[in-house]
Order: C-alpha cells, then sequence, then structure tokens
C-alpha cells in the first residue's frame, strides 16, 4: 500500500514523532493507521527503556493558570541537556503537562508513590461494596486487585488519559517525546493549587 503524505503527517500530530518514524510505521503496518500508533508508541518504550538508567539533570518548570485565576499548576519536568530543555518540544510537553494537571488533578505522578492509607481506604471501600453485592468471598480479592486497576489510571499522573488525546496516557505521551528528543525525558514533581481547596502536592 502506498503512504501518502497526509497519512504521515496526521500520524506525526497525533504521536510527536519524527516524520521517517512515521513513514516507516506505516508501511510496516501497511497503511493501519491504529497499528502504526502501537509501532510507535512500543518504539517509544524501547528507547525509554534504554535512557532509564541515564541522568536527567536539566530541565525546566512549566506552568499552567486556569478558571480566573482559580487554578493553578507548576511541574518540573527533566532532561539530560539543556539544548533539550529549550527546544519547543520540550515546552510544549512542559506546558500541556501542566494544563492536563490543573484539568485532571492527579493525586500522585505514578501508582508507587500512593500512600497506603489511601490504598487501603480503597480496598476496604471495595471489599464492602463486593459484598454488599452478594460477590463470593473467593473472588473478591480479584474484584478488589481490578477496581484498584482502574483507580490507578483515574489518580497516578503517568497513567491517566491526556487530556488532548485520551486515546493515549500520559506516559505514552512521555514515551513519544523520548523517542523523537533522543533523551532521557522525565516528570519529577508537580504542585497543583486551587482557590479555598488546598494542595495537592508531589
Amino acid at each position: 500500500m502506498e503512504v501518502s503524505a497526509s497519512m504521515v503527517k496526521d500520524l506525526r500530530e497525533k504521536t510527536s514523532a519524527g516524520m521517517m518514524d512515521c513513514k516507516k510505521a506505516l508501511v510496516e503496518s501497511g497503511g493501519d493507521f491504529e497499528k502504526a500508533v502501537d509501532y510507535l508508541r512500543q518504539k517509544g518504550l524501547a528507547t525509554a527503556a534504554k535512557r532509564a538508567g541515564r541522568i536527567a539533570s536539566e530541565g525546566r518548570i512549566g506552568s499552567y493558570v486556569h478558571a480566573g485565576g482559580k487554578i493553578g499548576v507548576m511541574v518540573e519536568v527533566n532532561c539530560e541537556t539543556d539544548f533539550v530543555a529549550k527546544t519547543d518540544d520540550f515546552q510544549i510537553f512542559a506546558k500541556d503537562i501542566a494544563m492536563h494537571i490543573a484539568a485532571s488533578n492527579p493525586l500522585s505522578l505514578c501508582r508507587e508513590n500512593v500512600p497506603p492509607e489511601t490504598l487501603d481506604r480503597e480496598r476496604e471501600i471495595y471489599r464492602v461494596q463486593a459484598r454488599e453485592a452478594g460477590k463470593p468471598e473467593k473472588i473478591i480479592d480479584k474484584i478488589i486487585d481490578g477496581k484498584l486497576e482502574k483507580f490507578y489510571t483515574e489518580v497516578c499522573l503517568l497513567e491517566q488519559p491526556f487530556v488532548k488525546d485520551p486515546d493515549l496516557s500520559v506516559q505514552d505521551l512521555l514515551n513519544g517525546l523520548i523517542g523523537k528528543l533522543g533523551e532521557k525525558v522525565e516528570i519529577r514533581r508537580f504542585s497543583r493549587f486551587q482557590v479555598a481547596e488546598g494542595l495537592a502536592k508531589e
């Protein structure tokens, strides 16, 4: 199948991958758009894994203020070099993540950082719900595990669907950026301020 320039452009806009990578992904997937997206995600994951051991000591603070000054976010995004930190792609990513945090209000950066007491409370709620629904005791733990997986996608920044493209998680978006920039990039921490509602802080 012939891969058109418009197909490559659409895939690049969705994934932020390079033009040649997008063309190769479309060729490899026989022109199937979703398979091409998966191909690029897998490539991004591989790139991210290779760079995991690198030190990301440069970066930028992304910020976003919304709702007439009622919600504000600051997020620290790190990379390996100041050169990459100054690129438009990196700075747009930091801004987009700050905007996402304003909209989605994550509790934590990742599941490993969710407070144990929060998980204990959720487990107890799910256990009571399952018993009240008449579920057999032997499967309740599996039900709880399933509900916790959904809980993580709701409260952990890296697992949340990205607000601008819910087909991508924030981690997918990050992996795509790593693949494009060729450096380790990580979201280190964030703070979300909301007037009269205190501070959620990572």
